[in-house]
C-alpha cells in the first residue's frame, strides 16, 4: 500500500520511521518532508496548510493511507476533506480538533464529561481576565486559546507576571488570533506526564506513558518551549494510574464527544499533572506528541499500520499493541537562542558518526539540505533517541549521541529523563 505522512517535523519522521518498517507498505511520501525523513520517503513540495494540494496529490497518487502529523491541517478541516472524497485518513475531522485549536472548548468539554481538571475562566477583555487574576492570586497559568506552537502559556509566579502574559496576548496580540481570546486558570502542583491513546470515537487503545520536558532550560526553567525532550516509560504513571486515567479521562471525554456529535477518531494526547497520585488534565491535544512520538514509536513492537488504518475506519475492535522492554530518550538539540529568535543555516557536523552508534536514532525536525550539507532551519532542530534496558541506560545512549553533534550556537537541556531515575 502507498502511505502519505503529511507534516516535517521529527514527529513525522518518527512516523515514517516506523511506518516504514511495516510489510503492508510498498510507498511512502511525506509532504513537505526533511532530509532526515528524505532517505525513507520521497518528500514532497507542498506546506501542511494546503489542503486542496494534498488532497490532488493524494487522489493523483491513489493513496491508500493519509497520516497527519501537524494540528494546523487537522483545526482547517483536511480530514474532513479527504474523508468526502472517500480517502483513507488518520486524524480527527475539524470539529473534534477544536479540542486543541481552542482552549476554551477543550475546557468546556471536560467540564461537561466530568474530566478532573483545574478551575478556570476564559477571556476577551483585559479589565475581567485581570480581575480573575487579582481574585485568585498568583501562582496561576495565562494560556493563549489557540495554536501557537506550544509557546502560549505562561506560569506566572506573580500577579503582576499573569497581567503581563494577558496583555501579551490582548493588547500585543504577539500570538496573533490564536491570543484573541484567552484561558486563565489555577495553578496545578506536581509532576507533568504524557497519555496518548488511540481511539475510534468509542474504542481506547492506551500507548505506553512518557514524560516531556517543556522549559527551555535544566531543573524546567525558562520559558516553555513546543518540547526539550521525553522518555518512555514514565515512572510517575503508575499501573493503577495507567487504568485510572483510562477510566476517568480518555472514556470520559471520547464517550461526551460523540454524545456532542462530534466523534473523535485518531490519536488523543492528554497532558497530565501528577501530584500523590492525583491526577489532573492540563490540556488535550488532537495529535501526536512532538517529542514523545519518537520514544514511544523507538519502544512500539507492533506494526502501526494496522492501527491507523483501524482508526481511519472506525474500528479498533481486536487492535492491541505490543512494546518492547527497552526504555526510550529522546533529547531535542535546539538552535541557539530559541525559542526567541535564533540564527540558521549552520551546518550540522556529526550526523553520519551518531548513524554508526548502535541503540541511537536521530529524528530531523528542524532541518535542510543546502549544496550538500545539512544545516538547522528550525528552533528544534533534533531529536536523538537512545534505547537502552533501563532509563539511565537509554539516557546515556541519548547523550552518547548528543556529544558527536554539533553547530553554531547549538542548545540542549542536560536532564532529560532525570526525573524517572529518582523513582
Amino acid at each position: 500500500m502507498k502511505v502519505l505522512v503529511i507534516g516535517g517535523g521529527g514527529r513525522e519522521h518518527a512516523l515514517v520511521w516506523k511506518i516504514a518498517q511495516s510489510p503492508l507498505v510498498t510507498e511512502i511520501f511525506c509532504a513537505p518532508g526533511n532530509p532526515g525523513i528524505a532517505s525513507l520517503a520521497k518528500c514532497v513540495n507542498l506546506e501542511v496548510d494546503d489542503l486542496h494540494g494534498l488532497l490532488a496529490f493524494a487522489k493523483d497518487g491513489s493513496m491508500d493511507l493519509t497520516v497527519v502529523g501537524p494540528e494546523l491541517p487537522l483545526t482547517l478541516g483536511i480530514v474532513d476533506l479527504f474523508q468526502k472524497e472517500g480517502l483513507a485518513v488518520f486524524g480527527p475531522d475539524k470539529s473534534a480538533a477544536r479540542l486543541e485549536g481552542s482552549k476554551a472548548f477543550c475546557k468546556e468539554m471536560m467540564v461537561k464529561c466530568g474530566v478532573p481538571t483545574a478551575a478556570y475562566g476564559a477571556f476577551t477583555d483585559r479589565e475581567e481576565a485581570v480581575a480573575f487574576i487579582r481574585k485568585h492570586g498568583a501562582p496561576i497559568v495565562v494560556k493563549a486559546d489557540g495554536l501557537a506552537a506550544g509557546k502560549g502559556v505562561v506560569v506566572a509566579s506573580t500577579e503582576d507576571e499573569a497581567i503581563s502574559a494577558v496583555d501579551l496576548c490582548l493588547l500585543d496580540e504577539a500570538f496573533g488570533d490564536a491570543g484573541k481570546m484567552l484561558i486563565v486558570e489555577s495553578f496545578l502542583a506536581g509532576e507533568e506526564a504524557s497519555f496518548l491513546a488511540f481511539t475510534d470515537g468509542e474504542r481506547i487503545v492506551p500507548m505506553a506513558s512518557s514524560q516531556d520536558h517543556k522549559p527551555i532550560f535544566d531543573d524546567d526553567k525558562g520559558p516553555n518551549t513546543g518540547g526539550m525532550g521525553a522518555y518512555s516509560p514514565a515512572p510517575v504513571v503508575t499501573d493503577a494510574l495507567h487504568d485510572e486515567i483510562i477510566d476517568t479521562v480518555f472514556e470520559p471525554l471520547v464517550a461526551g464527544m460523540a454524545k456532542e456529535g462530534c466523534t473523535y477518531r485518531g490519536i488523543l494526547y492528554a497532558g497530565l499533572m501528577i501530584d500523590n497520585g492525583v491526577v489532573k488534565v492540563l490540556e488535550f491535544n488532537a495529535r501526536f506528541g512532538d517529542p514523545e512520538t519518537q520514544p514511544l514509536l523507538s519502544r512500539l513492537k507492533s506494526d502501526i499500520v494496522p492501527v491507523l488504518m483501524a482508526c481511519a475506519s472506525g474500528s479498533l475492535e481486536g487492535i492491541e499493541l505490543e512494546w518492547h522492554d527497552k526504555a526510550a530518550v529522546c533529547v531535542v538539540m535546539a538552535s541557539g537562542g530559541y525559542p526567541a529568535a535564533y540564527e540558521k543555516g549552520f551546518e550540522i557536523k556529526g550526523l553520519d558518526e551518531a548513524a554508526k552508534i548502535d541503540d541511537l536514532v536521530v529524528f530531523h525536525a528542524g532541518t535542510a539540505e543546502k549544496d550538500g550539507r545539512i544545516v538547522n532551519t528550525g528552533g528544534r532542530v533534533l531529536g536523538v533517541t537512545g534505547l537502552g534496558t533501563t532509563v539511565a541506560e537509554a539516557i546515556d545512549k541519548a547523550y552518547q549521541g548528543v556529544r558527536v553533534i554539533e553547530w553554531q550556537g547549538v542548545q540542549c537541556r542536560t536532564d532529560i529523563g532525570k526525573k524517572a531515575l529518582g523513582r
